[in-house]
């Protein structure tokens, strides 16, 4: 193949990858590595800390197997707004579960959510979404809890912009994942949403594989189901992943 033709096949796949966006965003030559992120500061200081720690001789270097990012999803990768979609989605599955359970009509937190009166539902504090979370997550097995978790999230709408929720990311931290992994550095998740309900999806629309997510928790038990075993989903918390037990988490 003559030089000529060799660099116009270069060019058309270059091309086609770009148009399949499979191009890596790390940087290479003058390449932006973060083409959505405003000029200033913020954009700068990410870059200038890549390079410290990933460029061989600096004083800052740090070993491939060492460089570790943690992010916080509700807010950070996703939105949060109007509210925390996984709230959304034990909201969902109250008015589900409701006609097996005509108390609720009555009862409060489930009242308030029947009745749509978030003002009520928010004054029934964390002891209040605490009970929504055991009467809508728990109860059944990891399978079963996937199951409906997945099935939600390819059918729920963002109540605003009508897109699914796993579309309501920011399009900046997607690059700043990418520009990460292509300089490195394995990259966790690290939330105070639940760690069951993120997991079946973040790869798809992270990158980021199941294991390398810290999440909230519910209690486990094995057992068995005829001859099959399973993991049961207790109605108490194993662990909360907020505030002060992230670094408990990441530990």
């Amino acid at each position: 193949m003559n030089k000529k033709r060799f660099y116009n096949t270069v060019s058309t796949l270059a091309a086609v990858l770009l148009t399949l966006g499979m191009l890596s965003t790390v940087a290479v030559g003058d390449q932006d590595p973060l083409p959505s992120w405003n000029e200033g500061t913020a954009k700068q200081s990410i870059i200038d800390f890549v390079t410290r720690v990933t460029q061989s001789g600096s004083p800052d270097f740090v070993v491939p197997e060492q460089r570790i990012a943690t992010f916080d999803n509700d807010g950070t990768l996703w939105s949060e707004q109007p509210m925390y979609f996984q709230l959304f989605f034990a909201i969902d599955r109250v008015k589900a579960l409701a006609p097996q359970n005509p108390a609720w009509k009555t009862q409060q937190p489930f009242k308030a959510v029947l009745e749509n009166d978030m003002q009520a539902l928010a004054a029934s504090g964390e002891k209040g979404l605490l009970e929504l979370v055991m009467a809508t997550h728990a109860g059944m097995t990891t399978e079963e809890f996937e199951r409906i978790a997945t099935g939600w999230l390819a059918t729920a709408r963002h109540p605003t912009t009508g897109r699914p929720f796993t579309e309501m990311v920011y399009q900046p931290m997607l690059e700043l994942l990418d520009y990460l992994r292509a300089n490195g550095f394995g990259v966790y998740i690290v939330s105070g949403g639940g760690i069951d309900f993120m997991r079946p999806w973040v790869e798809r629309v992270y990158g980021v594989p199941p294991e390398n997510v810290i999440g909230s928790s519910l209690e486990l038990r094995y057992e068995m189901r005829g001859e099959e075993p399973v993991i049961m989903r207790e109605r108490a918390m194993h662990f909360i992943n907020d505030k002060a037990g992230k670094p408990v988490g990441i530990q």
